[in-house]
């Protein structure tokens, strides 16, 4: 997910040290995502474990991104209402809830349903915490906000590399297990170190929201950034999908933890996302834009080369292609957007974890029908829709306009 940071905070709660405060941030982060992606390496094992088809495993990932996507506008109503921690926190104990009975599952629809509850409260993490920071952190947010980014990029490797590790010596069951016990810990942690809100002010029209998210409907600009949001996890859902299912047949044939390991490459996040920051800043949004396609393409080139280094280098290098693009289209989401900012991140996220749905299930079909070489033409094309729509939505984006709006992407 992405997110637009504006310099909207005023005062911290003094008795909280900055430190302590940071670090429930970015365990508030690295928790929740422990959880959205955690199945990617263990989809060729489920596919023979429950004797089903890869679209049928696949929406083990697919329903937990449309669950974020159905619920990420109305949990921002829910915390314009109520408060901030107020939905944190209960979002992280949820959370561990189905994370724990996923482990409990004896059918494939029953692991599908639980992945979807799953879903359901991760917007009262990314979503709330984006306007938490902005309101409580004067003078500190690209700092804290830093840090809950590293807190999401780790998180969404440590889910995946601790599912493929823990399957491959133990059980699947025990993998959902440790993520459930990670997941309550880190609550525990959030509650007792987070600061209450200071700086919130409740709603007082809780349906201006929705009044917003229509004018932002009729915005053409926003209209295309937010198609650019589907492209871009559609792609990144669907390589690191199907890519486990490439991987685990010959010549390749990796085991669960081998595959988990192929993440690694999501740390390159930490690293591309403020040096894409800087180069938008600096050449401007089409040129950001340029490099992003030339770097999916040519990742997605080197992927087709039946050599695990090469394979790895060629993810690595599409992922931060897929981080450079995530920067830009997070920038100029708040700047077509103009007012009601909030609002037009709340319908961007939507569009964007959609995106992911659509790479989970809509990959399958490519796959059952070319394989690998079938799906990278598929993510060839949403690169290049990617490109044409960022072109349409910041055709009238000037260099060095950037800066005032710095951006952050979470982890996917």
């Amino acid at each position: 997910m992405n997110v637009v940071v504006t310099p909207a905070a005023r005062t911290l709660r003094p008795e909280k040290s900055l430190a302590t405060t940071v670090f429930a941030v970015t365990i508030a982060g690295a928790c929740t995502f422990l959880n959205v992606y955690c199945t990617q390496p263990l989809l060729p094992f489920f596919q023979r474990f429950f004797h089903a088809s890869e679209i049928a495993v696949s929406l083990t990932v697919g329903v937990t991104a449309l669950a974020v996507a159905l619920t990420a506008p109305f949990t921002g109503m829910l915390a314009e209402t109520i408060g901030r921690k107020k939905v944190i926190v209960p979002a992280l104990f949820a959370m561990a809830v189905p994370t724990l009975l996923a482990a409990t599952a004896h059918s494939l629809p029953a692991l599908i349903a639980w992945r979807f509850a799953q879903g359901l409260f991760v917007p009262g993490v990314i979503v709330v915490m984006m306007a938490y920071i902005n309101e409580e952190f004067a003078g500190r947010v690209g700092t804290v906000m830093a840090a809950y980014v590293a807190g999401t990029v780790f998180g969404g490797f440590l889910g995946r590399f601790l599912t493929g590790v823990i399957a491959t010596h133990w059980n699947w069951r025990a993998a959902f297990v440790t993520l459930g016990i990670l997941d309550l810990f880190g609550a525990l942690a959030v509650r007792q170190w987070l600061p209450l809100a200071v700086n919130f002010v409740p709603a007082k029209h809780v349906f201006r929201s929705l009044r917003d998210t229509w004018g932002h409907l009729r915005n053409p600009r926003l209209l295309a950034i937010c198609g650019l949001g589907f492209t871009i996890l559609l792609s990144l859902v669907g390589v690191f999908t199907y890519v486990s299912f490439y991987l685990a047949q010959p010549p390749f044939n990796l085991t669960p933890a081998e595959l988990g390991g192929i993440f690694f490459v999501y740390l390159l996040g930490c690293v591309v996302t403020p040096l894409s920051g800087r180069f938008l800043d600096r050449h401007g949004f089409r040129r950001t834009l340029l490099l992003s396609f030339s770097m999916c393409l040519g990742g997605l080139g080197l992927t087709l080369i039946h050599s695990l280094a090469t394979v790895i280098a060629g993810l690595a290098v599409f992922s931060s292609g897929i981080f450079v693009s995530q920067s830009a289209a997070t920038v100029l989401t708040g700047q077509v957007a103009g007012r009601a900012r909030s609002a037009a991140a709340g319908l961007y996220v939507t569009f964007y974890y959609v995106g992911g749905t659509a790479g989970a299930a809509l990959t399958a079909w490519f796959w059952l029908r070319g394989g690998w070489p079938a799906c990278v033409g598929l993510f060839a094309v949403a690169s290049l829709l990617t490109l044409m729509l960022g072109l349409a939505g910041g055709k009238s984006a000037a260099v060095g306009n950037f800066s005032r709006e710095p951006v952050v992407d979470t982890a996917i």
